[in-house]
């Protein structure tokens, strides 16, 4: 009853209308009255959600993810995609997916890959003569790629959720492979339909001209190389590497590129701050939430249900999947990963399941609910630079949900695509 109580009094705040992070806090002090628990206690959860050093990598990833976005790092990163594969029939669908692995080493967000990526490439998609449906479905899908390509600022958010008790550059390090691994089964996706539809082949770039181009976009590119290099090289923490890429590509923008503005540097700032702000919120509040949870033994209560449908892991953790798969279209990625990271990783850890492994899963999982409606963040962005109807994209994705979901397969069920490259490069 207590936990009827707790999560009952979140989706109806939630069905009204209070936005998800208020209704986490309200739902933990309705749980606090509901069990007697001193309000003083939620309030020093609450503090101590948001006391920790760590919590530093997420502001310092989306203000350099935001100065890089905002900077021309897109259109360079676009160019140099056109250098690599342009040439090729579909060529320039793979040059948005390609752009969005690149770019998503330095956004860290789909948001903001779908925004800057799309704003370029769904025009000249649709100018070579691609369906503008085509077009829009090729960047908000590759866009995920961003959520799990390091610097991911939602594997940061993981983390928190679960006290800090998960590496936060395992995680950043652990999402290499699935990104990669998501960004190549949706070339070949393209390849097959743009030979099915026969669409056009981009021109080759002479080497004069590619030379140069490859040149500006790897200052951009070197943002990564200070993040992923620094980590595995133990030069630095990762909040200390977010710190480092926010100086860098500070520097890239505003001094070597010098697209941006200096007078609107300021917007770009405050942009970040309320951004920011929201995400800790979220962290603040889940924080008491989960503290909640904990007390009510819910977890405990999951992983006894669990145990009665099955005692394989494999069938545990399709359900799992089935169950995220649902909740990913009803809420965004963030609060989601806040609210049932908690619950669920006692669960998959009592069958075995490495804590790392399942949050690649997550994430994973989750990414597809950004592009998924009724509330998909990244659907909507899409559709928006895209002039084209969400009615429009929902029935031309599913070939693009299919390749995603072989993905998520095969990132369930291998967990060396996940576990592989951090415990070889980190260690324990």
């Amino acid at each position: 009853m207590d936990a009827l109580v707790l999560l009952g009094s979140l989706f109806a705040l939630i069905a009204i209308g209070v936005p998800v992070a208020y209704a986490l806090g309200l739902a933990a002090i309705v749980g606090a009255f509901w069990i007697d628990l001193p309000l003083e206690a939620n309030m020093i959860k609450i503090s101590d959600g948001v006391n920790k050093v760590s919590l530093l990598a997420i502001p310092f990833f989306v203000l350099a993810g935001a100065i890089m976005a905002e900077g021309g790092m897109a259109r360079r990163m676009v160019n140099f995609a056109h250098v690599l594969v342009g040439f090729i029939r579909g060529g320039l669908s793979i040059v948005n997916i390609l752009a969005s692995s690149m770019f998503g080493c330095i956004s860290g967000s789909s948001v903001a890959d779908t925004s800057s990526i799309g704003s370029v490439m769904i025009p000249q998609m649709e100018k070579a003569g691609y369906p503008r449906v085509f077009a829009v479905n090729v960047t908000i899908c590759g866009s995920v790629q961003a959520i799990l390509i390091p610097p991911s600022h939602n594997a940061v958010i993981y983390s928190m959720a679960l006290g800090g008790s998960v590496s936060i550059a395992h995680l950043l390090i652990a999402g290499f492979f699935p990104g990669l691994l998501l960004g190549i089964c949706l070339i070949f996706l393209c390849l097959f339909i743009a030979k099915r539809e026969n669409y056009p082949k981009g021109r080759a770039i002479p080497l004069r001209e590619a030379v140069p181009i490859a040149i500006d976009a790897l200052w951009g590119l070197g943002t990564m190389v200070i993040i992923l290099g620094g980590i595995i090289g133990g030069i630095f923490t990762a909040t200390e590497a977010a710190a480092v890429a926010c100086v860098y590509a500070f520097i890239v923008t505003m001094f070597i590129y010098r697209d941006y503005k200096w007078g609107e540097l300021h917007l770009l700032i405050h942009r970040t701050i309320k951004t920011v702000s929201m995400v800790m919120i979220l962290i603040a509040f889940a924080s008491s939430f989960g503290y909640l949870l904990a007390l009510m033994q819910l977890p405990l209560k999951i992983t006894n249900f669990f145990l009665t449908v099955s005692d394989n892991k494999y069938v545990i953790l399709l359900l799992i999947n089935i169950l995220l798969l649902f909740l990913g279209t009803l809420m965004d990625l963030a609060p989601l990963l806040l609210i049932t990271a908690p619950i669920l990783v006692p669960v998959v850890v009592k069958f075995g399941v490495d804590p790392v492994h399942f949050g690649m899963i997550m994430l994973v999982n989750l990414g597809m609910g950004l592009v998924t409606p009724p509330v998909g963040s990244v659907l909507f962005v899409g559709c928006a630079i895209g002039k084209v109807s969400i009615e429009q994209v929902t029935k031309t994705i599913w070939p693009f949900y299919l390749a995603m979901l072989v993905v998520l397969g095969l990132v369930t069920y291998i967990p060396a695509i996940s576990t592989w490259l951090p415990y070889f490069v980190l260690g324990q």
